[in-house]
C-alpha cells in the first residue's frame, strides 16, 4: 500500500513552520495515543504514522529531500532500522513533545506507567555519518543495490553495548529509582507545583555502571567497520541525499544509532551528457554523409542504438529517441535522448580537394536555401528549455 503524504498525515500545508508542524503532531499524537485507545490497532498504526511524518518534517534536511523527491528522497527512512518503529522508540525519540507532566494531566495523573518509563533514554544517541557514493549512468537509470564498507563506531560485542563489565555491574540508579527523572514539588502562592528534570546521576538512563567494560572503556561502542547494504532508487541526481536509518555511528551505552546519509555523485559518461531527465549526444557527420544520409550508431545509457540520418540533414538538427533518458524519482515520467547533429567542416584540404570544392561552390544545389518550415536557432533553444 502506498504511503500517505506526510503533510496530509499531520494536517498541515507544505509551507507550515516548524512550530506549526510540532503543534499539529502533538495534537494528532494525543488523539491516537495507545493509552487513549487501548487495544485499537488502527489507532496505534496512525500514532506510528504520525511519528514517522514528524521525524522527517521536523528535520530541515530530510524535509527538503522529501519536498523534492517524495518518499524516495528519504528512502523510507522512518519506521525502518533506526526509525520510530515501536512505542518505546517513539516516546524516547520525541520526549520533548511527550512531556511527563503532559501525560500526567491527560492520562489520569500516572500516565499508565508505560508512558513515563518509556521516556527513559538509554545512553547517548550516535551521530549521523555522511558518505559519498559515485554512480554511473546505467546505475542511475535502472536503480542499484550497493554494499559499502563504512568506518564508524559500532556496538561493543563484549558488553553488547551496555558499557558494563558484566550484568552484575549494572544497577538501578538510587537517585531516580530507575525512572531517569527527578521530581521536585515546590510550594507557591498558587499552590504546589511539580517539576520533572533529567536525573543528574544517570543522565536519564535509569541505571548506573559500577564496573566498566575493559574492551570499550564503558562507552558501549568501539571504532570499527560495517558493510551496509543500500538500495538506490532509479533516477537519482547529483547532490541528492538519501538517508539509511540506524546505520550511522552506534550510540553510547546502548543509545540509538545515528543515520547514514548517502550523498549521490554522478560519474561522467565518456560520450553522453545529462540534462535533467534527458540525455544529450553530439553526432559528428562528414559533409558527404549529411548530403547522402547514413545509418549511424549512437551510444545510449544501456548500450548502442542505430538511427537513420536522412539525406540532406542540416547541421544543428536534433533527433529524439523517446524514453531513452532517465526516469524521475518516485514517478512514471521518463526523459528522452537528444542527438545533436554537427556537420564536420574540414580545416585543411589538399589542392585537389580545394579544386573540387571551388567547383561545387558555384553549383546551384550548393547555395543556401533554408525552407520556411525549418526551425531557427532561437526556436530550437526555446524548445529545449520549454
Amino acid at each position: 500500500m502506498a504511503k500517505r503524504d506526510y503533510y496530509e498525515i499531520l494536517g498541515v500545508s507544505k509551507g507550515a513552520t516548524a512550530d506549526e508542524i510540532k503543534k499539529s503532531y502533538r495534537k494528532v499524537a494525543m488523539q491516537f495515543h495507545p493509552d487513549r485507545n487501548p487495544g485499537d490497532k488502527a489507532a496505534e498504526e496512525k500514532f506510528k504514522e504520525a511519528a514517522e511524518a514528524y521525524e522527517v518534517l521536523s528535520d530541515a534536511d530530510k524535509r527538503a529531500q522529501y519536498d523534492r523527491f517524495g518518499h524516495a528522497g528519504v528512502n523510507g527512512r522512518a519506521g525502518q532500522g533506526g526509525g520510530a518503529s515501536n512505542m518505546e522508540d517513539i516516546f524516547s525519540q520525541f520526549g520533548d513533545i511527550f512531556g511527563d507532566d503532559i501525560f500526567g494531566s491527560f492520562f489520569g495523573g500516572q500516565g499508565g506507567g508505560r508512558s513515563r518509563s518509556s521516556q527513559r533514554s538509554r545512553g547517548v544517541k550516535g551521530s549521523n555519518l555522511r558518505v559519498k557514493l559515485k554512480l554511473n549512468y546505467e546505475e542511475i537509470a535502472k536503480g542499484v543495490s550497493k554494499q559499502i564498507k563504512v568506518k564508524k563506531y559500532v556496538s561493543c560485542t563484549t558488553c553488547s553495548g551496555s558499557g558494563a563489565k558484566d550484568k552484575g555491574s549494572v544497577q538501578t540508579c538510587g537517585t531516580c529509582g530507575g525512572t531517569g527523572q527527578v521530581r521536585r514539588v515546590t510550594n507557591t502562592f498558587l499552590g504546589q507545583m511539580q517539576t520533572v528534570t533529567t536525573c543528574p546521576t544517570c543522565n536519564g538512563e535509569g541505571s548506573v555502571v559500577t564496573a566498566k567494560c575493559t574492551a570499550c572503556k564503558g562507552d558501549g561502542r568501539v571504532y570499527g567497520e560495517e558493510t551496509v547494504s543500500i538500495d538506490i532508487p532509479a533516477g537519482v541526481q547529483e547532490g541528492m541525499q538519501l538517508s539509511v536509518g540506524g546505520k550511522g555511528n552506534a550510540g553510547e551505552r546502548g543509545g540509538m544509532n545515528g543515520d547514514l546519509i548517502i550523498l549521490i555523485e554522478e560519474e561522467q559518461h565518456k560520450e553522453l551528457h545529462r540534462d535533467g531527465l534527458n540525455v544529450a549526444y553530439e553526432l559528428h557527420l562528414s559533409f558527404p554523409d549529411a548530403v547522402f544520409g547514413i545509418q549511424a550508431e549512437v551510444p545510449t545509457i544501456d548500450g548502442r542504438a542505430k538511427i537513420k540520418i536522412p539525406a540532406g540533414t542540416q547541421s544543428g538538427k536534433i533527433f529524439r529517441l523517446k524514453g531513452k533518458g532517465f526516469p524521475a524519482v518516485n514517478s512514471y515520467e521518463k526523459g528522452d535522448q537528444l542527438i545533436y547533429v554537427n556537420v564536420w567542416t574540414p580545416q585543411q584540404v589538399t589542392s585537389e580537394e580545394k579544386a573540387m570544392l571551388e567547383k561545387l561552390a558555384h553549383a546551384q544545389n550548393f547555395q543556401p536555401k533554408p525552407e520556411k518550415s525549418d526551425k531557427s536557432f532561437f526556436d530550437k533553444v526555446r524548445e529545449m528549455f520549454s
